[in-house]
């Protein structure tokens, strides 16, 4: 048995609503009007159900800390360093403004690795997602813990170098710089206050990190955007992107995409070419 076969299984529900505020500001966030139809923007189920521990109850890194009671949904894995390391969403049907939604959280597996950067904890965490009419959106989340970073330890990702962006054969490309209040927005809607996002000391001298850390769903919410940008609303039946390297803010980040009939390949790369997010979708 694992260390944390105990915690394989355990689930948690949460319920919200889809108010004309949250999805107004969203589409502000993202710099895009809303639609006519009255249905949300893909994506916009990261901001729903959010976990909502007592500013009391969180731990060093901003996140709800963890014990090893039955009221803690996710295991008190002794790695200090969280990422969102990758996620498999299904859109089964659009969210829509006013709703009631549900969400079940299920442990799905915890498995434990050694790498180049040390010991690693994947924890797949799988996400229903109900609206009125029926389940709206099904995904599997894989977050990542790691080990502390050595106060010496060189900053992540290394400085930028004299590369450049390879543009040939993607037919889609927009460049954008994530700025603070960009960062900011985006943990006030996901009501995320894990340090990396704002506290540029705590990300450079505790995490290692160059600067403050662009969110994997905020890219993955990026690229989500960039498909709607050519073939519209909710036009998507799946997606899937993992994250491969830290998004800096203030630095530009290139989104690209490319499509074969139903089949959408997208990225995420830095300036001197560094891929930082690599995904794929299938269109409806």
């Amino acid at each position: 048995m694992g260390v944390w076969d105990a915690w394989i299984g355990r689930e948690d529900v949460r319920t919200d609503r889809i108010d004309s505020g949250l999805a107004a500001r969203w589409l502000a966030t993202l710099d895009r009007d809303a639609s006519s139809d009255g249905n949300v923007p893909q994506g916009l189920h990261w901001c729903l159900c959010v976990p909502d521990a007592a500013t009391a109850q969180l731990g060093p890194d901003g996140h709800p800390a963890r014990d090893d009671s039955q009221a803690s949904f996710l295991p008190p894995v002794p790695l200090p360093r969280r990422m969102w390391a990758s996620s498999k969403v299904d859109f089964l049907a659009p969210l829509r403004v006013g709703e009631e939604v549900t969400r079940t959280s299920r442990i799905q597996s915890i498995t434990e690795k050694s790498g180049g950067s040390g010991q690693l904890v994947f924890v797949d965490v799988a996400h229903e997602t109900f609206g009125e009419a029926g389940i709206a959106v099904r995904e599997v989340q894989s977050i990542v813990y790691r080990e502390a970073a050595a106060p010496d330890a060189p900053f992540s990702p290394p400085k930028a170098g004299l590369g450049s962006v390879d543009l040939e054969g993607w037919s889609s490309h927009r460049m954008l710089l994530p700025s603070e209040p960009l960062l900011f927005r985006f943990s006030a809607l996901t009501f995320n206050s894990h340090r990396i996002h704002y506290d540029l000391p705590y990300a450079q001298n505790e995490e290692r990190y160059r600067g403050l850390v662009v969110h994997g769903p905020l890219t993955a919410t990026l690229l989500l955007d960039l498909a709607r940008r050519e073939f519209g609303d909710n036009a998507l039946a799946q997606f899937t992107y993992r994250g491969l390297s830290p998004a800096i803010c203030g630095e530009a980040l290139h989104l690209v995409m490319r499509s074969s009939g139903n089949e959408i390949e997208m990225a995420a790369f830095a300036a001197d070419g560094r891929q930082v997010t690599a995904a794929t979708a299938q269109r409806k």
